[in-house]
């Protein structure tokens, strides 16, 4: 069963779907304009007063997109740069802000459109996301499409999102604290359940609280790493460019890598990083408080900028400053190796930066699952849901996972194929809701 899972996994995962996502969000960005690059500063100045809600909706702006970075910045800018650059060279990390720069308009799109087709369901909580814009949207005949986002959508979580995470935790304490798995496990199920089982207003809340935080400590840990070797920044960032497009030789325990491989993992990784094309933050971003489809989309872009192009660049660059790229080591072990090198126990920081971004993740990932779980079985599936993401918990913490991460990988690729489908047809709506925001005109016109 592995080996077919891995041959699965490595065609959805392949060229095809590469040049999928990728090229979409090519033709968003072109198509708007270049509108989330020119907007950049508007979208920081929106996410600064959209503290407060302006209109219907679960939660104001601001924590709409604290909860999309809650199940986005996670193990993947910790272990998933060190991996891609292990494996695809420095020039991964180019690639990586490529996706970032693209994604950023699959990001506004997707946000824009679960804002103009979102619904209440019967306990009067917003649903939206990519099953919603294509049922909406699409019509009817596009209706299975809808259909298999929400299963696929349902069952990702609990790896990648769940298992993995808490494994993850699990392992890191272990190593660093001799933490048994099953205490590890007991906690994190608890922690998680008592935030899960509050729904989206405690979910946001405490994403409001932990993720601005946990997300400028690790900047600023990164930030000291980097000042203390100013000096090889310029080489470092030629480094990064230059392998991007050449292919970086073997060194040391690093066995190099060519261009395709700088490409392919750098993609990869970045999506897996910052969800763009995912359809995952969508859902989050739905039940914002706005009246504004296009003002939301402005704040959500700004979640694949934060993730990839602050966050996981520092860890790159932390990497290439402290020479550790070619110890033969990868993951989170080799991110941990380059902090240890620079700060006297700064190993630290990655095992609280693991627990941190992994447990959000669990939190801000079970509210995605639910909201697929409602679109298939309405509000009764909501409390067996959650229970069952939080049984999942310690039996991840304590599992070999690697049939699993396959698996949940495999279904991550198979979210993003509908979601990316209804992109490309929804465009128009979205590039219409776009000028006429900027026209001065509205958007609230029947655009069906």
């Amino acid at each position: 069963m592995q080996t077919i899972i891995t041959e699965v996994n490595a065609w959805a995962w392949g060229v095809p779907m590469q040049v999928l996502l990728l090229g979409t969000g090519v033709f968003l960005t072109a198509g708007l304009g270049f509108l989330t690059w020119i907007r950049l500063g508007l979208a920081f100045r929106m996410l600064a007063s959209g503290r407060q809600g302006r209109g219907d909706g679960d939660i104001p702006p601001f924590r709409a997109l604290m909860t999309s970075l809650s199940a986005t910045i996670g193990t993947g800018n910790i272990a998933g740069v060190a991996t891609a650059m292990t494996l695809g060279g420095p020039g991964a990390l180019f690639w990586m802000w490529l996706t970032a720069l693209f994604g950023m308009a699959m990001k506004y799109a997707e946000a824009v459109l679960a804002v103009r087709y979102r619904e209440q369901d019967e306990l009067g909580g917003y649903s939206g996301g990519p099953m919603y814009y294509i049922k909406n949207g699409l019509g009817p005949r596009f209706a299975l499409l809808a259909g298999a986002f929400a299963l696929f959508g349902s069952m990702a979580g609990f790896g990648l999102a769940n298992t993995v995470q808490s494994n993850s935790v699990a392992q890191v304490l272990a190593d660093q604290f001799q933490i048994p798995w099953a205490v590890t496990g007991t906690v994190l199920m608890l922690l998680v359940g008592a935030v899960i089982l509050g729904g989206i207003k405690r979910i946001a809340a405490t994403a409001s609280a932990v993720v601005p935080a946990m997300a400028v400590a690790y900047v600023v840990m990164s930030s000291v790493v980097i000042v203390l070797n100013w000096q090889m920044i310029p080489s470092a960032l030629s480094t990064i460019v230059t392998t991007a497009f050449t292919g970086a030789s073997a060194a040391g325990g690093f066995a190099g890598a060519t261009v395709w491989a700088a490409i392919r993992f750098g993609v990869a990784r970045g999506i897996f990083s910052n969800e763009a094309g995912l359809g995952s933050a969508p859902i989050a971003h739905a039940a914002a408080q706005t009246k504004e489809p296009v003002e939301q989309g402005l704040i959500a872009m700004l979640g694949t900028f934060i993730d990839t192009l602050v966050v996981c660049t520092m860890t790159g660059l932390v990497i290439m400053l402290t020479g550790v790229l070619d110890s033969g080591i990868s993951g989170a072990s080799l991110t941990a190796m380059a902090f240890g090198s620079a700060i006297p126990g700064g190993e630290l920081v990655v095992t609280v930066g693991v627990v941190l971004f992994a447990t959000t993740t669990m939190i801000g990932w079970s509210f995605y699952g639910e909201r697929c779980v409602v679109y298939l079985f309405g509000t009764r599936g909501i409390m067996p849901f959650r229970i069952l993401w939080v049984l999942a918990i310690p039996i991840g913490a304590g599992t070999e996972l690697g049939l699993i991460w396959l698996i949940a990988d495999t279904l991550n690729a198979f979210m993003a194929i509908p979601n990316l489908v209804a992109l490309l047809l929804l465009s128009p709506v979205v590039f219409k809701l776009s000028r006429d925001y900027f026209g001065g005109r509205g958007s609230n016109r029947d655009l069906r």
